[in-house]
């Protein structure tokens, strides 16, 4: 009878190894190809897109949203809200980093606290009053006063792995420092619960991933066991890539080929329209005249929205005259883009700049579509009042800097709305700058009007929301009113793939692909 069960035993192993091997046989490769790395390894160094988008392969969030914008349980597998201000999670059980440490509620109270001391993240949690472990597998998140998103920032915490990023380097450096653009521990090193680990990083060359064996989703359709990223500045040179076959996988894809992809039977191409707003700040510690309203309005009213939308972008970009696109609360159908030449001339005579006036521009040249085109249109457009910009473009990481420190007089930037809702473009690009809070982060122009910075903190609270609306809307037509900074157009998206390659499933609108869960045939 024992050597029956043992027969039996070595035959169900020997099952099961050939089952592992047939399914790391199936594994697949996939060589992606996109505009520009992300800067560093370190998840709340910058609030950028390719910084969250790197999180979604190494780490889990709380939660995510799915392609219909509603909530998906992730690392949290049920929520409740225990009174007005106190929202508990429920974390999943058996989930480990890559350290091979569990998960623990403490993971991300520790996790919550260094977001709230993060420069670029801080604003995001300051309507937070604290993150406390109820038990190991329980947090509880509160905030100051009753808040209508605090889910929608759930899908901002992406758990660290506390004891990895504990004591000190080897230069005696803590090693949970947030270090913008200098080296440190975080920028160089990681360690997540999520379904890929980094094995190789050239910066600006190559980043390589492979699949964690024992990633906890074992229910994820992907079969995906490495992972290239490679980063092709050139657009035209990104696609021609994809169609020679080098790379099976490309974004964003420029305009200018859509049907040089679409017409290829090698490849398929998804587009989708975006909430990302691609706007112009006005530095006003540098220049005297931007301090003028009637001069930025002036600038506003020099700049062709809709010829930008349909010369440079082929139609792929909705011209904007707000910050909030259409769907948002703070959306104003009545504030249509400007545009009216002969009037931004007699605002510039009228503000006493008839005879112009000398700027910098500075503007990247591969983080959005089509940037540094739509900075030398701008450029154009504003020598017609007479504005003579000296305009340089630059790559992505060396722009940042240079955007950080403010050093340039017209600055581009784009921005997708981090809570899917309109308070968050106030709060990053609007409000005043304030160091402590992290509120007007993003806001290079320095502009600053208090009513700006106290409707913005009072739609924070608000949970009626027809009220809040109404709140939101009239931060819009201030900010038009002011020509506080100049909103360009909602830029969309777009992907391409080799046919075997079935990204529809992944994508979504706020560009961050779940690449876990990609199948390739």
């Amino acid at each position: 009878m024992k050597r029956s069960v043992l027969i039996f035993v070595a035959a169900l192993l020997v099952g099961v190894s050939v089952v592992a091997s047939v399914a790391a046989s199936e594994g697949k490769t996939l060589r992606m190809a996109y505009d520009a790395d992300p800067t560093s390894l370190d998840p709340h160094e910058q609030l950028a897109s390719a910084t969250l988008q790197l999180s979604h392969l190494i780490f889990d969030p709380l939660v995510r949203r799915r392609k219909d914008n509603s909530f998906e349980p992730r690392l949290a597998e049920s929520w409740e809200q225990i009174d007005e201000v106190t929202l508990r999670f429920h974390l999943r059980d058996g989930v480990t980093f890559h350290s091979g440490r569990k998960l623990t509620a403490d993971d991300v109270v520790w996790t919550f606290e260094r977001l709230k001391k993060s420069a670029d993240f801080k604003a995001l949690f300051e309507p937070f009053d604290s993150a406390t472990a109820v038990d190991d597998h329980t947090v509880d998140i509160v905030t100051k006063a009753p808040y209508p998103l605090t889910l929608n920032l759930a899908t901002y915490i992406f758990p660290l792995d506390r004891a990895f990023y504990s004591g000190t380097d080897g230069k005696g450096r803590p090693k949970d420092a947030v270090v913008k653009h200098g080296a440190s521990f975080a920028s160089s090193n990681i360690s997540g619960t999520g379904p890929f680990r980094v094995t190789k990083r050239e910066q600006g060359i190559r980043l390589e991933l492979e699949r964690v064996a024992d990633y906890w989703d074992i229910k994820s359709p992907g079969n995906v066991q490495k992972i290239v990223l490679t980063p092709i500045k050139e657009p035209a040179t990104r696609v021609a890539a994809l169609l020679a076959g080098d790379v099976d996988f490309i974004a964003p894809v420029p305009p200018t080929d859509f049907k040089r992809v679409q017409a290829a039977s090698c490849c398929t191409l998804i587009t989708t329209p975006s909430t990302r707003v691609l706007t112009f700040e006005l530095n006003q510690d540098r220049v005297e005249a931007f301090k003028d309203p009637r001069v930025r309005k002036a600038l506003s009213y020099a700049i062709n929205r809709e010829g930008i939308a349909k010369k440079i972008m082929r139609g792929f970009a909705t011209p904007a005259g707000q910050l909030s696109p259409d769907g948002y609360a703070g959306h104003d159908p009545d504030l249509a883009p400007p545009y009216d030449l002969e009037k931004a001339k007699d605002l510039m005579k009228e503000a006493g700049y008839e005879d112009g006036f000398s700027v910098t521009m500075i503007a990247p040249n591969n983080r959005y579509v089509g940037d540094a085109r739509i900075a030398e249109a701008m450029a154009s457009m504003l020598a017609k009042i007479k504005i003579k910009v000296d305009l340089q473009t630059m790559p992505k990481a060396q722009y940042w800097q240079r955007f950080d420190a403010r050093d340039g007089d017209i600055l581009m930037i784009g921005w997708q709305s981090d809570t899917q809702d309109s308070a968050n473009f106030y709060e990053f690009l609007a409000m005043t700058p304030d160091s402590a809070t992290g509120y007007g982060q993003y806001n290079a122009g320095h502009y600053s009007n208090a009513e700006v910075d106290r409707l913005t903190m009072q739609a924070q609270t608000m949970t009626d929301e027809k009220a809040r609306a109404e709140v939101l809307k009239k931060i819009e037509r201030i900010l038009s009113d002011e020509a506080a900074l100049l909103p360009i157009q909602w830029q969309h998206l777009a992907w391409a793939a080799r046919k075997n390659v079935n990204i529809e499933p992944v994508v979504n609108a706020i560009d961050m692909p779940y690449l876990a869960d990609l199948v390739i045939d």
